[in-house]
């Protein structure tokens, strides 16, 4: 078959399936892209001639930003548990190096996206060309070498000959969950549009077979000996919980063992807030119930988490003697803390391990209990929280959640990524499923939360998607509502003004930074950037990409909006400015650097609570006989 290397490609593409548990979705969805002269010849023309609409086999999407279009990927591969993505296409230049950012956010948060850059010419018949990035030390560098150490998988296709194993390579990586991540393959302009004799076996259809990995005897029998020989243990559910779609047998798990069950950010919703082993966020934003038990556990039991910071309180959680269990489909996750590591998926090792235990063990009762306690506390602290009539961002976030428990059935999925909301959705939000629950806290970006808002509601069109967003990610990242609008996607976007870098300041002030460059003033008499506030309109900017917008002033002013919002056929916007305030405490610590000159009184608190810090090198070892 006679085709040119990008129309190819966009063949194969069209034609990769994923499947897991019998169940076949195509691997890639559409191609997100923006054209120019990089890539209008090879991927642009390749589209078109196939018919780039939405029933083609490759559907195109135009997007607004390059970076956003790569977080609209992520997005969609989260809510789609990992089993399907999109493809991004970009020009040389400019148009790649706007992908880096979204392809670092994907691999730090193994989410399989597939980049598509143009590249200089293979010939170099014309360099310097328009764009290119001139490298004394080789011919052979362009700009999208800045995106190796971003991608988990990365190619230069120079020959034609070369694309069908870069294109193997490449969906091999995008479906395996251990090593998933951003994948880059770039493309000269000049090889995009070179005609090439394929092999027909190159386009006939291929199923991308998504394994559930079973622990190995031995380490399930190390992992067994652990957890019988506990008495406090907790579960810290991460992202691997929702992704493996093992939020059943977890369930089943914690019930019939007595073991309660912390969340990290990614694992928020692993069991539904009101759940009796239930006891809420772990962590730096973690709840007070889940932070006492984990400074009291005995034994850790991470069942898909990678142990950020923010989870382990920067290595001041957890106590010293403290064994750990690691369950992870990848083995890099699952050795950390010197735990006992059982390299599987998440419903595959709960599974083995139950068959294993066969109800030989339970958790002390007075440390259930003591857990259900503990989380019934924090309901009533999240109560009061949410309540109130000064619209302070937890009253603001109390009255959007509950419109979304109640929009249509299995509720809303709540999307955000920077700033302050992230920690006070970590601690009040209640998620009645992991895939109601899409918060990106793994490269915590501004500007993700329109876009991969948008890349959510794709993959899951029948449920009401709420996009919580700050005045400084909205700044950085608003565009993507023109793009919703113009797919016809409904966003109810909620979009909270609190005239800066409110999460940033605080911490500003906290480390002796004294809020330096966190609000936004105009520059006074002073010189300072201390005058009034800007006359940025941020309601009526929305207005101009084309979204209806809709203002609320009060607590219910704001839950009319949102009803209405919720309501609508179309794009809505709503806006509010809040009041200061903190929010719920959760009494953990953040490791960040406190100057040493000029902050003596901070650094000395900061020394103070790093002696708390564990380096988690306690190996365990079986009892011996």
């Amino acid at each position: 078959m006679r085709l040119t290397v990008a129309q190819a490609l966009v063949r194969f593409l069209g034609r990769q399936w994923s499947e897991r548990d019998g169940v076949e979705r195509r691997l890639v969805q559409g191609c997100l892209g923006i054209f120019g002269h990089g890539n209008v010849a090879g991927i642009g023309q390749a589209l078109a001639r196939q018919g780039a609409g939405i029933r083609s086999a490759l559907p195109y999407h135009l997007a607004r930003n390059e970076q956003a279009m790569v977080h609209t990927a992520a997005g969609y591969a989260k809510q789609a548990n990992r089993l399907s993505t999109f493809a991004c296409t970009s020009s040389i230049g400019p148009g790649a190096t706007n992908m880096v950012t979204g392809a670092a956010l994907a691999t730090v948060n193994r989410l399989p996206v597939l980049l598509l850059p143009g590249d200089l010419f293979a010939t170099r018949v014309a360099s310097p060309v328009l764009q290119e990035l001139e490298d004394p030390r080789s011919y052979d560098v362009s700009v999208n070498d800045c995106l190796r150490p971003v991608s988990r998988f990365w190619d230069r296709v120079n020959r034609p000959e070369q694309l069908p194993s870069a294109l193997l390579a490449a969906m091999r990586v995008l479906t395996d969950p251990a090593e998933t991540g951003a994948v880059t393959l770039a493309l000269p302009q000049d090889v995009q549009a070179e005609a090439f004799d394929w092999p027909d076996e190159l386009f006939e259809r291929r199923v991308w077979h998504v394994g559930r990995p079973v622990p190995e005897p031995a380490a399930l029998a190390r992992a067994v000996q652990a957890i019988m020989e506990a008495r406090r243990p907790l579960i810290v559910a991460g992202g691997g919980v929702g992704y493996s779609e093992a939020w059943e047998r977890l369930r089943a798990f914690a019930e019939r063992y007595g073991v309660p069950v912390g969340e990290t950010q990614a694992g928020k919703g692993a069991l539904p807030y009101d759940h009796p082993c239930a006891v809420g966020a772990i962590g730096a934003t973690g709840t007070a119930a889940a932070n006492a038990l984990a400074r009291e556990a005995d034994l850790v039991i991470g069942l898909g988490t990678r142990y950020s910071d923010f989870t382990t309180a920067s290595r001041t959680l957890f106590g010293a003697a403290a064994a750990f269990v690691n369950v992870n489909v990848a083995a890099f996750d699952a050795a950390k803390h010197a735990g006992v590591p059982l390299v599987a998926d998440a419903r595959a090792a709960l599974d083995a391990l139950d068959g294993a235990l066969g109800g030989r063990w339970r958790a002390d009762p007075e440390w259930t209990a003591r857990a259900a306690e503990l989380a019934g506390r924090w309901q009533g602290v999240v109560a009061r929280a949410v309540s109130g009539d000064a619209l302070t961002q937890p009253v603001v976030l109390g009255a959007v959640n509950e419109i979304a428990l109640g929009a249509g059935p299995g509720g809303a999925v709540v999307v955000n990524a920077a700033g302050s909301m992230p920690g006070d959705l970590h601690k009040l939000w209640r998620a009645p499923d992991p895939r109601a629950y899409h918060v990106e806290y793994g490269y915590s970006c501004m500007g993700y939360e329109i876009a991969g808002g948008l890349g959510a509601k794709l993959a899951d069109p029948e449920r009401e998607v709420f996009v919580l967003v700050g005045d400084g990610s909205y700044l950085m990242m608003a565009q993507e509502i023109a793009t919703a609008v113009s797919e016809g996607v409904k966003l109810v976007i909620v979009l909270v003004d609190n005239q800066g870098f409110a999460s940033i300041g605080g911490l500003s002030e906290a480390v002796g930074a004294g809020r330096l460059g966190t609000e936004y003033r105009m520059r006074g008499a002073s010189g300072e950037l201390d005058g009034g506030r800007l006359p940025v309109d941020l309601a009526a900017n929305a207005a101009s990409l084309g979204a209806d917008v809709l203002k609320a002033s009060d607590r219910e002013s704001l839950r009319a909006a949102l009803t209405k919002a919720v309501e609508a056929s179309r794009t809505t916007v709503v806006y509010v400015e809040t009041v200061p305030d903190a929010g719920p405490e959760s009494g953990a610590w953040w490791d960040v650097p406190v100057a040493q000159v000029g902050a003596s009184e901070i650094h000395e608190r900061y020394e103070e609570a790093k002696r708390a810090q564990e380096p988690y090198l306690r190996p365990w070892s079986p009892p011996r006989a």
